[in-house]
């Protein structure tokens, strides 16, 4: 026999009663709006009164409004305990009210009655009363229907369910839970508490948490990262907890998984990336199937508002460096200006219409992988606006001219630039046969510039410092630096609307290992 959950519930008039008491039960669950709970009321109180004094009947209700009514409507004597918090319910498996348990003095299960059938609870009566020595109730059977269903439990609501898990014994959630007083108002505690990014927040309730942890097969408790400057433990959990706040879906939630784990690579350096007075801020680009699975924007709008997906990654992603990893404006965070991306930055590349490879398969992985990559860049997107060139040349050498101001006109060697190349600018270029190298290289060559223009003066006090180009021969001067030390510091995205010829382009932070390396993971998606 089944052992029955123990439970302490409260009668009308605040008096606890406990299960198991010692004596023999009738457990049954009730709810005030199920027709069939209504149907057996009348049995439930000729139940009591006929066996009261030698067995408990103990009602569990699942409302308490609804439990006052259906005293009032039914004319009960037997109290029914309040289990509006359903924690009861919920331990005891309840599917279906009515549900009766018939349990033994220790509170184990002998027999269970689910919905009604009324040869099964006459059977039941007749067995009692023959047990205990005393007469059947008076109750007129054949006025009863046959058989009757039951209504669903209020406990296997999903919304409820995932409380109630949360709550439970087994609950996977382990961080710190903060109570908040019954008249605070959530949404300004968490702006009180320093949890917020300047935004409302979606309070992070252990069901909302749960749900969100039904995004991906990976544990709760798994480290994800080690994030700086605090050096916090990013969790699944935590970092689920920051995407319910920033508004995020459950199956986005790998996608924030995987950035994370990107940012917080030595390669990345988001501790640089953050506490710079630059404003750098990470910028992320998805790829692969997951996009469309995510209903991510990669068309009109791409870089904007508008879209849940692309705005609420990379505000999670955001939130959890600030809550986690401590990085919070004004202790290790620096920046002069601040940067509108430290709000979010997270968009998809429109492959399909990309005619060159993209960014994930350039990086070595499979066209159908799902990937995340992430850039740490200080400003943008930083619109390059060209309607005027026919030819591929003359656009990229264009293009070239807009990226010449990354930073500054006079610093080369200094960053690197994610374009957003539009389809317009796209369908000019291939035009003439254009490859992703054509690009770049044409870029090089425009900003090339001899060193002896690039050198401090009078109208800038940026670029090659007096005293070192002092010391260079005239043939070191007159050599030409183009804007970027390297092609593959040019990274190459598509997206934007079909109509208008206006790319954009994201500036980098300090490049390499003295500053942020952008790096590329393969999302683990849930099944």
């Amino acid at each position: 026999m089944r052992q029955l959950p123990a439970f302490l519930l409260e009668q009308p008039d605040g008096t606890g009663v406990s299960f198991p008491s010692g004596r023999r039960a009738l457990v049954c669950f009730v709810k005030e709006d199920c027709p069939t709970c209504n149907e057996v009321m009348p049995l439930l109180e000729a139940l009591h009164r006929a066996f009261g004094a030698h067995l408990d009947v103990l009602l569990p209700g699942q409302t308490a409004d609804g439990n006052a009514e259906l005293t009032d409507r039914h004319a009960l004597t037997v109290p029914i305990l309040d289990d509006s918090r359903l924690k009861v319910s919920f331990a005891f498996d309840i599917d279906t009210v009515p549900t009766l348990f018939v349990a033994d003095a220790d509170g184990r299960e002998q027999q269970v009655l689910v919905g009604f059938v009324r040869d099964e609870w006459q059977a039941l009566a007749g067995r009692l009363a023959g047990e205990l020595g005393v007469p059947a109730p008076a109750i007129d059977w054949s006025a009863l229907p046959s058989w009757r269903p039951g209504c669903g439990s209020k406990s296997v609501d999903p919304l409820i369910a995932d409380r109630l898990r949360a709550e439970a014994e087994n609950s996977p959630l382990r961080a710190r839970r903060i109570e908040i007083a019954a008249q605070d108002d959530p949404f300004e505690f968490m702006f009180d508490q320093g949890f917020s990014d300047g935004l409302p927040l979606v309070p992070p309730t252990p069901e909302r948490v749960l749900r969100m942890l039904a995004g991906t097969r990976r544990d709760p408790q798994e480290v994800v990262a080690v994030m700086p400057p605090n050096m916090g433990e990013a969790t699944v959990e935590k970092i689920a907890i920051n995407a319910v706040m920033a508004g995020c879906r459950p199956e986005y939630l790998p996608v924030v998984l995987t950035a994370i784990e990107a940012i917080c690579t030595d390669a990345f350096n988001i501790h640089g990336v953050m506490a710079t007075t630059m404003g750098a801020s990470p910028v992320i680009v998805v790829n692969g199937p997951i996009r469309h699975r995510l209903g991510m924007n990669m068309k009109l709008g791409a870089l904007g508002q508008g879209n849940r997906a692309n705005a609420t990654i990379g505000r999670a992603v955001r939130l959890a460096v600030r809550n986690i990893g401590g990085a919070v404006p004004g202790g290790t965070e620096r920046s002069t200006l601040g940067n509108p991306m430290k709000f979010t930055m997270s968009f998809a590349e429109w492959e399909e219409r990309n005619p060159w490879e993209p960014l994930h398969v350039e990086r070595g992985f499979a066209p159908d992988d799902s990937v995340v990559t992430v850039f740490a860049m200080t400003s943008g997107p930083v619109q390059m606006v060209d309607q005027e060139s026919r030819t591929a040349a003359q656009l990229a050498g264009s293009l070239g001219m807009c990226l010449e101001a990354a930073f500054n006109p006079k610093m080369h060697y200094s960053t690197d630039v994610l374009m957003v190349v539009c389809p317009e600018h796209v369908d000019t270029l291939i035009r003439d046969g254009y490859t992703k190298a054509d690009l770049r290289a044409r870029i090089q060559e425009i900003t090339a510039r001899p060193i002896r223009e690039l050198v401090a003066d009078a109208r800038s006090g940026a670029g090659f410092k007096e005293a070192v180009a002092a010391r260079m021969s005239p043939e070191e001067l007159d050599r030409r630096l183009p804007k970027f030390r390297q092609d593959s510091d040019i990274h190459i995205v598509v997206a934007g609307s079909d109509a208008g010829k206006f790319s954009g382009a994201f500036h980098g932070w300090a490049t390499g290992e003295i500053g942020s390396q952008s790096v590329s993971r393969k999302i683990e998606e849930a099944d």
